[in-house]
């Protein structure tokens, strides 16, 4: 019982990273100011990583312990987490970007006379 319901929320956890995942990409590719595209692109690849770390999950719940089911649950817990780590990367170097165009913070590394 308890693993049924497990499988239903990761499908359902699978589905809304996937609309946010879609809805970012439009948005990306919509915008026209270079930093807040690259802030939409960072969050794509935010939610495409939990996305594939959700479905790595299903997987594990899924499909029994073969050999080849096992390699392909690493290879997208690997891919995901790595696309987690870039997203967020990204996401704070476009933000500042951002943050500097909108004229709210100066440059950090200008000095202050």
């Amino acid at each position: 019982m308890f693993i049924e319901v497990l499988k239903y929320s990761l499908i359902a956890i699978f589905t809304l990273t996937l609309v946010c995942a879609a809805v970012n990409s439009i948005r990306s590719h919509r915008s026209t100011h270079p930093a807040t595209t690259g802030v939409y692109r960072s969050w794509t690849n935010i939610w495409m990583g939990a996305m594939l770390i959700v479905l790595a999950l299903i997987l594990m719940f899924v499909f029994s312990g073969s050999t080849l089911s096992v390699v392909v649950e690493a290879l997208f817990l690997l891919v995901g987490a790595y696309n987690l780590f870039a997203g967020l990367r990204n996401r704070s170097h476009y933000a500042r970007l951002q943050q500097q165009a909108e004229g709210r913070s100066p440059h950090p590394s200008s000095p202050s006379v």
